[in-house]
């Protein structure tokens, strides 16, 4: 039975289980993606269930495991999340809330830090081919190499981008005014380079290109969490507290969260959805050589919004629905 004593356990236990399902989605997705594991999709076909088409070749049995493991993964998780509720029994709503608005931070302060140090590596990367620099400094062996998109994300990108999730664990400012900053700067240069010297090249508006989405689709989740996006403020303003706690509730569990999942899971159904056809074909600017090799990179955009608003409008619920309770 449902009482007032028992409501915050149970919307600790929901609006956990659905983050937790959620990156269980994402660590399967990348399984699936990457290392050819079968995804619980295939796991329903095999046996024809929820609507799903039986499969007209049965998986074989060691592949029938690795599906089982993916649904499992699923069942563990929400088993840890009840589990973990139960631990800190004693642990508020409002505390949730913040935890859950920390990690938020983290995701998008680490985020920014990779567009930008990606972004300006790139750059340089691409300035150095376009201008045949590249064999003069750093030899025959690295002329070839850097213009192949496999090895330029593999050994630049992805090495930049850990640096800059530990870069955002140790620093506590998010950087998006200095992110905003940068886009002007960069269009101004070529404005610059193009009335005055006369120079331009495709990297040159792909930077700016670049560093807009990531302004634009990061800060999103860093607005929600100061209260920054617009309502409509003729009836919001007006409203008590408790109103207000009710408004934001319902519109992170009705509009929000649904949202956010729908990014998620249309943006990864298949190896060529919009978010993981781009990834997985490590797909670059259409430039060729002279432009930045970043195009994937704003698919992955997508999935960064996606999962720092479901994690904020999550806090949103929680931290609305405490109010609720105190009320």
């Amino acid at each position: 039975m449902v009482t007032k004593n028992n409501l915050p356990i149970l919307i600790r236990i929901f609006s956990f289980s659905i983050l937790a399902i959620t990156f269980v989605f994402l660590i399967n997705n990348v399984l699936t993606i990457w290392f050819d594991w079968p995804g619980i999709k295939q796991l329903f076909s095999q046996y024809g269930l929820f609507g799903f088409k039986k499969l007209s070749k049965p998986l074989e049995e060691s592949v029938l495991t690795f599906a089982f493991i993916q649904l499992f993964f699923y069942f563990i998780s929400v088993l840890f999340v009840i589990f973990y509720v139960f631990k800190s029994i004693n642990q508020t709503l409002e505390s949730d809330a913040e935890i859950l608005s920390k990690f938020t931070a983290y995701i998008i302060r680490s985020s920014f830090w990779a567009v930008l140090i990606v972004g300006a590596a790139d750059l340089l990367v691409s300035f150095m081919v376009v201008e045949k620099l590249v064999e003069p400094i750093l030899g025959e062996f690295l002329k070839v190499k850097l213009v192949i998109p496999n090895f330029r994300i593999t050994f630049v990108h992805f090495p930049l981008i850990l640096i800059s999730f530990v870069i955002g664990y140790f620093t506590r400012t998010v950087g998006f005014i200095w992110l905003a900053v940068l886009v002007v700067g960069s269009e101004f240069s070529i404005v610059l380079s193009r009335f005055i010297f006369e120079y331009e090249q495709a990297f040159q508006g792909d930077l700016v290109r670049f560093w807009y989405s990531a302004l634009y689709l990061f800060a999103s989740a860093y607005a929600l969490m100061h209260e920054g996006h617009v309502r409509v403020d003729v009836l919001y303003t007006g409203f008590s507290e408790r109103k207000k706690a009710w408004t934001n509730s319902i519109g992170s569990l009705v509009l929000g969260i649904p949202l956010c999942l729908i990014v998620i899971f249309l943006g990864m159904v298949n190896k060529a959805s919009i978010i993981n056809g781009p990834v997985l074909s490590f797909e670059i600017t259409q430039q060729g050589s002279n432009g930045l090799y970043l195009l994937y990179l704003m698919a992955i955009y997508l999935a960064v919004f996606a999962v720092s608003m479901l994690t904020q409008f999550t806090s949103y619920f929680m931290s609305s629905s405490h109010k609720l309770l105190k009320y």
